[in-house]
């Protein structure tokens, strides 16, 4: 009797014909006559991605508002040369011509400025994690459902082309049911060296890995039953907080897998893939923003040539669709109560890394 050959063991690459890529609704959306006018609340790093990704876009950004004036002054004149500027937080939802403010500041700030332009009116896309408590996150959604606004947590990976593409797929049925996610990205994270971010013992899990445990729910929901999770310092890294971190999710009939190595000097490499039960997706390629996708189904393999980047596409496309949600008066796709159930996915694999046990998700 012969045994399996190399082939049976899919040690071999299958042969599959290359077939058309579907049309799918990947890009940044864009509302049909909206236009808001924006404040965007704080000048630090990350507001270079929004406002560049905002001009861009043609969007109204009226304000921008930090504690450092000057700070305030430099994006302005970078991005925005009419807009105003302001050190008054206050001040700025005191304005009616303000619809949405885009709070861009660390995570300890952002309640109490999330809190207080829901209760002066204003719709709010919160930098993510926008809150670090799953009680505070609920009371902010409450609060933001009873005054009929929309809080919505910029989770730009969500318009990311390859990410947008690989959920749209799941979405339209091209794979079937999912029965795996794994992810594996490999990258230098040592530019944090000396800034605020260092303090955040967990900052991959938080700060990074969010978005892919938010990918995750984007594709099954809050069916994530378990988390179990290892951060470790790498040997020759020069940075306070552990640069790797894995996490291994169990949810029904299916598991997915996080592997970030955020000390790697050379050779970086992202890569994503989804197993179901009539298909798979691959995405691959040196870094976030250089990706090709491969969609593997009976028909064959399709290969759709996309377009955009994950920077600076996914902030437009986070604050296009709030602007859609608002248009519409729906939900928008990253709302903050189901942004709940990736903050509790996060929130799980933290606590699995520091306990060394597994953590169940109720």
């Amino acid at each position: 009797m012969s045994g399996p050959t190399d082939s049976d063991y899919a040690l071999k690459s299958a042969n599959a014909r290359l077939v058309d890529a579907p049309v799918l609704n990947y890009l940044p959306p864009r509302s049909r006559s909206y236009s808001p006018g924006i404040a965007v609340i704080g000048a630090g790093g990350i507001s270079s991605a929004h406002l560049d990704a905002y001009r861009a876009a043609g969007y109204d950004v009226r304000v921008i508002c930090n504690r450092t004036l000057a700070k305030a002054e430099e994006r302005r004149n970078a991005f925005f040369p009419q807009a105003e500027t302001s050190s008054d937080f206050e001040a700025v939802l005191n304005r009616d011509d303000i619809e949405i403010v885009d709070i861009t500041t660390h995570p300890e700030a952002r309640y109490a400025m999330i809190e207080r332009a829901l209760q002066s009116g204003k719709h709010v896309l919160s930098q993510k994690p926008f809150v670090l408590k799953l009680d505070s996150g609920l009371r902010l959604v409450e609060l933001a459902e009873k005054r009929s606004l929309k809080l919505a947590v910029n989770q730009n990976g969500r318009w990311a082309p390859h990410l947008s593409y690989m959920r749209e797929a799941v979405k339209s049925g091209l794979i079937g049911q999912i029965v795996s996610c794994h992810v594996g990205i490999h990258w230098n994270h040592g530019w944090i060296k000396g800034t605020t971010f260092e303090t955040n013992h967990h900052l991959v899990f938080q700060d990074f890995a969010i978005h892919w445990f938010d990918f995750l729910v984007s594709l099954i929901g809050d069916r994530a039953s378990s988390v179990v999770a290892t951060n470790a310092r790498a040997v020759d890294q020069d940075v306070a907080p552990p640069l790797l971190a894995q996490a291994l999710v169990q949810f029904e009939g299916g598991q997915a897998s996080f592997v970030f190595n955020g000390a790697t000097k050379y050779g970086p490499l992202d890569c994503t893939y989804i197993c179901g039960t009539k298909g798979s997706l691959v995405s691959t390629g040196p870094s976030l923003g250089t990706q090709s996708v491969e969609l593997w189904t009976e028909r064959g393999v399709a290969r759709p040539e996309l377009v955009g980047t994950w920077f600076n596409d996914g902030f437009r496309g986070a604050m296009g669709e709030l602007m859609c949600a608002i248009e519409d008066d729906r939900a928008p796709l990253h709302n903050a109560r189901d942004n709940l159930a990736s903050i509790a996915l996060t929130t799980a694999a933290v606590r699995s890394a520091v306990e060394g046990n597994i953590v169940h998700i109720f």
